[in-house]
């Protein structure tokens, strides 16, 4: 249970899930409607859009399984956070003018649709929709074990007790408000979380005795950690740095947000503003890992019996007080956010995308269903996470790669390359929904198939990118319809 000199930060977390009702409430009376549900009714402004997106991408994965990652693995990490600040702002570019341009041409609220408007017919679609909810089970997965680690250790609970807490509030929060909820939930955690990373970033160098320091205790540990590799290897670092270097453009929780975007003049803007944030937000990731490992590395604090525990850790023992609740409330809001970012995803596959491709029309009742489909992936993915059992930053590095293998062909070079078809679209998304599946599933009954380090994801990305050129170069091109034609010489 919380300690005496805790009761702070539980009280900021205890005001943080209130808040998240309330939120809910708000944001059902907002959303009438499925394009409110999964577009905010297409009118954010610019700032709601970047912090949305930074929060979507860092979440769970970053603010709870970065940490534990440079703790278990030191420095193999930086090459994902390095080159993400750089490539988030490349995928606004490559996929943001156009997509937004086609929600104004075209009656569309999601991925699968803006594939169907591309290459026609249904098979495109439908393979998208489906890639979608096998990425969106993996990569919530990430959300809801950082929902429960976090939540264990503020209120001292065991993990299933957290995650029954967590998941409750969760489920209302998305269920009732969609998309509405979190993005504005968003804007107020992303401001938050700016000046609370400078301020943790600062608290690290101070209990690790500066930078110097830091490195030294650390080399003497053990060089590999923090070389330029770190522990996990040249193979493993440099297969992340594609992955995340070119997978950015393919997260859907994060150029969905650019369909929402009300001005399309001030995308410019917003992908510097983007990337910067994002390399702010990565403070908390490097830091606390380094600064926990250097703790334990001089004997300060015991080793950790789960990598994971490093940023709740650090944050309840070497943080003020104030500081730690700002962080944890900031986490959970991050967290929620992104999960219902993943929902929402989730949903408009289920109930409208799939339904939209093989008969003509979504559901009936669609804001109903979407609801409803919403509770049962939350259900799915807190069972999918509890099977695969692994370090909540790896859970999200396989969510990662599942979609960039698939969307990343697709849409970032389908929508820049007439020459692209649709049957190239379905066979790259098959190829890398089969090979994430079959590597990760082999892998996890003791079946390595792929060189010791190397990301199953970036294997996948590779190999749908060259099925999706090669098939497209040998498959007939269609014919674009003309408002297609000219969004695509914009």
């Amino acid at each position: 249970m919380p300690t005496a000199d805790s009761q702070l930060i539980l009280a900021c977390v205890v005001v943080y899930l209130a808040s998240c009702a309330v939120v809910g409430f708000w944001a059902m009376r907002r959303t009438s409607s499925t394009v409110d549900f999964f577009l905010a009714g297409k009118s954010l402004g610019p700032l709601v859009v970047v912090m949305a997106t930074i929060s979507s991408v860092m979440s769970g994965f970053g603010f709870v399984g970065g940490p534990g990652l440079v703790y278990e693995s030191g420095t193999s990490s930086l090459w994902m956070v390095f080159v993400a600040s750089f490539s988030l702002p490349v995928a606004f570019m490559l996929t943001g003018k156009r997509l937004r341009l086609l929600v104004e041409v075209r009656p569309i609220l999601t991925l699968p649709e803006a594939v169907a408007a591309r290459y026609g017919g249904s098979g495109p679609a439908i393979a998208m929709s489906v890639a979608i909810v096998l990425g969106v089970l993996g990569y919530l997965g990430t959300q809801v074990l950082a929902i429960g680690t976090v939540l264990q250790a503020v209120l001292g609970i065991d993990l299933l007790a957290a995650l029954a807490v967590g998941l409750g509030v969760l489920a209302f929060y998305a269920i009732a408000g969609g998309i509405v909820a979190g993005v504005y939930t968003d804007l107020f955690q992303g401001l938050l979380m700016l000046g609370a990373a400078v301020a943790v970033l600062a608290q690290c160098l101070k209990v690790g005795g500066g930078m110097s320091a830091i490195t030294e205790t650390l080399w003497a540990m053990d060089p590999d950690y923090i070389g330029p590799w770190g522990t996990r290897g040249d193979l493993a670092a440099m297969s992340w740095m594609l992955l995340f270097g070119i997978g950015a453009a393919g997260q859907p929780h994060a150029i969905t947000k650019l369909m929402m975007l009300k001005d399309i003049r001030q995308l410019k803007w917003s992908a510097l503003a983007t990337g910067l944030s994002y390399l702010v937000l990565a403070m908390l990731w490097m830091g606390i890992g380094l600064a926990m490992r250097t703790l334990v590395a001089r004997g300060d604090h015991p080793a950790l019996e789960n990598p994971d525990l490093a940023a709740p850790t650090f944050l309840l023992h070497y943080t003020p007080e104030l500081l730690a609740g700002i962080v944890f409330a900031g986490l959970l809001a991050a967290i929620m956010s992104t999960a219902d970012s993943f929902l929402n995803l989730g949903a408009a596959a289920v109930v409208r995308d799939i339904p939209l491709a093989l008969r003509g029309k979504p559901l009936e009742h669609e804001l109903m269903w979407s609801r409803i489909a919403t509770g049962s992936l939350l259900l799915l993915s807190a069972l999918f996470a509890l099977y695969m059992e692994n370090l909540i930053a790896l859970l999200g590095t396989f969510g990662w790669g599942t979609f960039a293998a698939a969307i990343v062909p697709s849409i970032c070079i389908g929508m820049n390359w007439k020459r692209a078809t649709g049957t190239a679209c379905v066979a790259s998304i098959a190829t890398s929904i089969a090979l994430n599946f079959v590597l990760e599933v082999a892998a996890r009954h003791g079946h390595q198939l792929l060189p010791p380090g190397l990301a199953v994801g970036a294997v996948a990305l590779l190999a749908s990118t060259s099925v999706f050129v090669w098939v497209s170069l040998l498959t007939p091109k269609r014919e674009l319809a003309p408002d297609m034609d000219a969004l695509l010489d914009v």
